[in-house]
């Protein structure tokens, strides 16, 4: 569980993702560590992730004791070969103002992070806000959705026979008629969304994205 609770406040947004990834609830308080963590919760890279894992503690030069909170640690699958990472997520402008008061604690953080054999890592809206979390926003509902078995199997034998097709020619191998495809048309984008189907996700997903067999 967390360290510390996320209390909710009038300044910012704060609330509880739902994950299947997260270590405890995946709190955030504000809207960019929320879209933070539909990242985390939609890349096919990470293994599970935690909310405020740590508190890590250390003495100033007043021999006063100083703390910090990183905000979420992520750790990745295996063959991915990659470091967990301990992030603290913040919008640029709020670095550049509070960087005397954050740079102490970042640099304890990166001291910390080491010893664990981890990496420290500054998240921005510039890692976070992108096409790729517009592609997790859509698709991350339709991840969620209990879809037949026999369906799934249907859509992936057709688009193992075509290697590549459109979302809409995929729809028309199925059938021609729209209320039908209407109704296939989730089925697609749970594949798309679970990586069973490829697809260009830093383009905008629409009915001529072009997807392809990972089979």
């Amino acid at each position: 569980m967390p360290v510390r609770k996320i209390k909710k406040n009038y300044r910012n947004v704060t609330g509880v993702c739902a994950s299947a990834k997260a270590v405890g609830d995946a709190e955030f308080e504000s809207t960019l560590e929320r879209d933070f963590l539909r990242l985390l919760e939609f890349s096919p890279d990470v293994a599970m992730f935690e909310v405020q894992p740590v508190t890590i503690t250390w003495g100033d030069e007043s021999a006063n004791e100083r703390t910090y909170t990183p905000d979420v640690w992520v750790v990745f699958h295996d063959e991915i070969g990659r470091q967990p990472w301990l992030c603290e997520v913040k919008y640029r402008s709020d670095l550049k103002k509070l960087w005397p008061v954050l740079r102490p604690k970042f640099r304890q953080a990166i001291r910390y992070a080491r010893q664990q054999g981890w990496r420290f890592r500054l998240i921005t809206e510039v890692e976070i806000r992108g096409q790729e979390l517009e592609a997790a926003k859509f698709l991350l509902p339709f991840r969620r959705r209990a879809i037949p078995a026999e369906k799934s199997a249907q859509i992936l034998t057709l688009i193992d026979k075509l290697k590549e097709a459109s979302v809409s020619d995929l729809l028309q191998g199925i059938d021609s008629e729209p209320l039908i495809q209407a109704e296939w048309l989730p089925v697609i984008w749970h594949l798309v969304a679970r990586f069973e189907i490829g697809a260009d996700l830093l383009s905008p997903l629409s009915m001529s994205t072009k997807l392809w067999s990972r089979r």
